[in-house]
């Protein structure tokens, strides 16, 4: 496999994805064969800077292309999660105790038919749907609550001008 990079407290760098359909809905990806949804994300590899890992991460899970999509936003700051002892690989050297994630704004430029989850013949997803912005928080496992709530608290006056229309719907 690709070269993951852990750092030295163990945390393995990775970049996250919100899609945005440019009127306020948020891309929410179901895990294949499981009822466990979540945003794109995806490992960055040694050598590479965290937009290439965003670009090619979107076209491996998602199918899109770096000419779909415009980044809006990224978070300031790396936001790490702890990933529960008993889903940890034990035996990975260095230990992975979890991610540290840069996390992109993105708006879906281009059609959102291209969506598709096997560019690469090992699709981690095989559903997705547009959701109200803040939904996420409360429907991803437990661990990533914090981190989903601290990139949506930095990426909201981006979503702000959409807030206003999409209520009561």
């Amino acid at each position: 496999g690709i070269l993951q990079v852990v750092d030295k407290d163990g945390f393995r760098a990775n970049v996250a994805m919100v899609i945005s359909d440019g009127l306020g809905k948020l891309f929410w990806a179901k895990r294949l064969g499981q009822q466990a949804w979540q945003f794109p994300q995806g490992g960055v590899s040694a050598g590479e800077s965290a937009e290439q890992a965003l670009y090619r991460e979107l076209y491996e899970e998602v199918g899109l292309e770096s000419g779909d999509v415009k980044i809006i936003q990224h978070t300031k700051k790396w936001l790490r999660y702890h990933i529960p002892p008993q889903m940890q690989r034990k035996n990975s050297k260095p230990l992975c105790i979890g991610q540290k994630q840069k996390w992109f704004y993105l708006q879906l430029t281009g059609d959102s038919a291209k969506v598709r989850f096997d560019a690469t013949g090992t699709p981690e997803f095989d559903g997705w749907e547009w959701v109200n912005y803040w939904y996420p928080i409360e429907s991803v496992v437990p661990f990533k609550r914090n981190v989903y709530r601290n990139a949506l608290m930095e990426f909201a006056p981006a979503n702000a001008r959409f807030e206003k229309r999409s209520r009561g719907r």
